[in-house]
């Protein structure tokens, strides 16, 4: 997209008045989304966005700017614009830059010839034919399937040239269901690294079954019971808890501004000996995943608490520098108009060695959470509430009635440490990460876990 010449020129014009360190990030998006909802095809949308993100660092102080122009006069004088701002007194230093390009080998192939568009719109039309036949009870049901290709290239003052392409695929569904005025809904998704071919080999009528179930089996569940109780989290449900109520707590800015209860404890004992938590940018073909960070650096499969001591953070370049630790390969941003700074990839709890009948079993009385909604946490204190989408009670070891209305209420590291039980399974899910007004591709995954004696909120 830009000559490796001109972005050398852009990285000397930024580094040329002293600067201790300057970046650039050039991206091209194609993206393609295609929707239906209440048996119309509401929008087939196609976009491409090109252009580039300079930075530059005077020690404590940064300055950002893009631009849509990818010319070589408009690149330089953004750069010269940017390191005006500041006089610093670090020596520029000359590398011979060459290119990396990221390896491809764990994306598949997309399907090539031009009924391709047809074959994704055809997908979304049987799929939404599926969904309404699934339940009398549906009253709105909505089928998406959205894709973004991205290319990057990164340049940086300390030698650093790197290139990769990521496709990501997604399909989503959600379904509306009514019986005597009462209204559920039921959601559920499916995405990765990967083109259409792969998407294709997944079970996508399935995902579409499932949350049309999700919606009209709510209309029957009763109304949850609050209290203090044990709670099995299945491995179905996915890294909801791990990703809020403690994985932001353990990316590197979140630290270094002291809004972190994982603050300063770092060799300390913040979780039970059966808890391993892991941030794995590497992961094939999961939604996550990239060869390389939005600034360059490598991804790395991130061992943050293992046997329940804390080992570290996720760290983006600036944080690393902050907290005298290694840059992870966490370095992210939504795209080319916004810098990049420390967010999560796949993150997980990692197995134990435990079947999940024998934890269900453990249990008299309790609530089985098979699937996780959406919460709030925060970061300083580790504070959560997150709502249960699909539980069930469960007697004498046996899962029994369905209920709704359940939310879960605790603190991150009290419940880490609570934690008794580890299954042996594995499940994930998918979403779109928001921090600080951007929003980036991931994935949470979990075991089924035991955990004794928390709060779950009620309607009843």
């Amino acid at each position: 997209m830009v000559k490796e010449e001109i972005l050398k020129k852009v990285i000397d014009t930024l580094v040329g008045n002293g600067a201790s360190f300057a970046d650039v990030f050039i991206e091209r998006k194609k993206t393609l989304l295609i929707n239906m909802e209440n048996k119309k095809l509401e929008k087939i949308t196609t976009g491409t966005q090109i252009g580039g993100g300079l930075r530059v660092r005077y020690g404590d102080k940064t300055f950002f700017g893009y631009t849509e122009d990818l010319s070589e006069k408009a690149l330089l004088a953004l750069a010269k614009n940017l390191s005006s701002k500041e006089k610093g007194n670090c020596e520029a230093t000359s590398y011979n830059y060459a290119l990396k390009a990221a390896p491809t080998t764990y994306i598949e192939e997309g399907v090539k010839g031009d009924n391709i568009l047809k074959e994704k719109i055809d997908l979304v039309l049987a799929l939404n034919d599926v969904a309404w036949k699934r339940s009398s009870a549906l009253v709105q049901v909505m089928v998406a399937y959205g894709e973004a290709e991205q290319e990057i290239y990164v340049m940086n003052s300390k030698g650093i040239y790197v290139k990769e392409f990521r496709p990501r695929t997604r399909v989503v569904s959600e379904g509306l269901a009514e019986k005597n005025g009462l209204l559920q809904r039921g959601y559920d998704a499916m995405g990765g690294l990967g083109t259409f071919s792969w998407l294709k080999n997944e079970d996508v009528t399935g995902l579409v079954t499932g949350a049309m179930d999700k919606a009209a089996n709510l209309l029957l569940a009763s109304e949850a019971p609050s209290g203090t109780m044990d709670v099995v989290l299945s491995g179905e449900a996915g890294g909801t808890m791990v990703h809020e109520a403690c994985g932001h707590g353990l990316e590197g800015d979140i630290v270094k501004k002291g809004m972190s209860v994982y603050g300063g404890k770092i060799g300390e004992k913040v979780a039970s000996s059966l808890i391993t938590v892991v941030d794995d940018g590497t992961m094939k073909g999961k939604y996550g995943t990239s060869y390389y960070d939005d600034e360059g650096t490598k991804t790395n499969q991130n061992i943050l608490i293992e046997k329940g001591i804390l080992k570290g953070y996720m760290c983006d370049l600036k944080s690393a520098e902050d907290l005298g630790l290694k840059a992870t390969g966490n370095g992210r941003r939504e795209g080319y108009s916004v810098p990049p700074i420390t967010r999560m990839t796949n993150t997980y709890i990692a197995p134990g060695d435990m079947d999940k009948d024998t934890i269900l079993a453990s249990v008299d009385q309790g609530l089985f959470v098979k699937k996780m909604g959406g919460g709030q946490v925060n970061t300083t204190t580790g504070d959560f509430v997150f709502e249960v989408s699909e539980g069930y009670l469960i007697d004498k070891g046996i899962i029994k009635e369905q209920v709704r209305g359940a939310t879960l209420i605790g603190n991150g590291p009290n419940v880490l440490n609570k934690i008794d039980m580890v299954g042996s399974d594995f499940g994930y899910s998918l979403g779109t990460c928001g921090k600080d007004g951007q929003r980036v591709p991931v994935a949470d995954a979990q075991p089924t876990l035991r955990i004794p004696a928390l709060t779950v909120g009620g309607t009843k």
